[in-house]
């Protein structure tokens, strides 16, 4: 992984990875690759935002599923490769906790791609690799430099990539979009508005306009999760931030993420971090590795 990732729970035991959203990391991480350095981790993992692996050599990109378990490939197939690790929030509203309310973005729905293994690969045509070549070189100056303004610039070359791997994506885009996919990304933007009040898989059904067993059954063969635990997850997120960027206490932050008993949500954050609130926010800086 690069340093602007971390490990911020675990999923039936693989460590699920986030992008660190802080005013030093910046939106977009490149990661080069050679014969003796491989991609992520070897051992499955999981991301909760979006990467692509792009082997320059071959023209092919491999589009990491936001998600899914993934398991690293050989090293050989990414020798030349650059790995591209961004923010998705960057996209939209920067202030925003960079979790699935990104789907709605029709940029990003080819990460949203259920193919085996959570790697779909696609391949670059020879007369568009310039394209790619030029674009990550650029955001490659701009994080270098980090002159001012390079957060924006950056975000503009990507945004050119993401251009074209949607049209390179095309079919996988236009089958996410007919099965169901705005309907996740209208579930996602009610928990991500609501997510700090009193809130039920009732509420959101109403709100979308299902049945909570029809909306149940969609976003669990979608997601692989209960609309439940995306509202648990929406407020683990905004726990997580306000634990790191505050000195708030408990339980305010609780009170703030919608559960106004502090001891549910400290059983509650100890059930999906393996720490309580305090301890999490005590914890020493993991050690980062390249």
């Amino acid at each position: 992984m690069t340093e602007a990732t971390r490990v911020i729970r675990h999923r039936d035991g693989v460590p699920v990875y986030d992008y660190r959203t802080d005013h030093v990391t910046p939106p977009i991480s490149l990661l080069r690759f050679d014969a003796h350095h491989a991609p992520g981790n070897s051992s499955p993992h999981i991301h909760e935002f979006p990467v692509l692996v792009y082997v320059r050599p071959t023209g092919a990109v491999y589009v990491v599923a936001a998600g899914q378990v993934i398991k690293a490939a050989t090293v050989g197939e990414f020798d030349g490769a650059v790995g591209v690790f961004f923010d998705p929030a960057m996209l939209g509203d920067a202030g925003r906790t960079p979790w699935p309310a990104w789907r709605a973005h029709p940029l990003l729905f080819p990460f949203l791609h259920q193919r085996s293994g959570g790697v779909l690969e696609l391949s670059v045509p020879v007369a568009r690799r310039p394209l790619w070549d030029s674009a990550i070189a650029a955001i490659d100056t701009e994080l270098t430099q980090r002159q001012e303004g390079y957060r924006e610039a950056a975000t503009a070359h990507l945004t050119l990539l993401l251009i074209d791997l949607a049209r390179l994506a095309a079919d996988v885009v236009g089958d996410l979009r007919r099965s169901g996919e705005p309907l996740l990304a209208e579930v996602f933007e009610v928990i991500d508005q609501r997510h700090t009040a009193p809130l039920s898989l009732r509420d959101v059904a109403h709100a979308v306009g299902m049945t909570p067993g029809h909306l149940t059954t969609v976003v669990r063969r979608r997601t692989g999760r209960t609309v439940q635990a995306w509202i648990t997850e929406r407020r683990m997120a905004e726990a997580r931030r306000l634990l790191a960027d505050t000195d708030l206490p408990v339980g305010d932050i609780a009170r703030r993420v919608g559960l106004p008993d502090p001891g549910y949500f400290t059983r509650l954050f100890r059930r999906n971090h393996g720490l309580s609130p305090r301890q999490w926010r005590d914890r020493p800086a993991p050690v980062r590795s390249g």
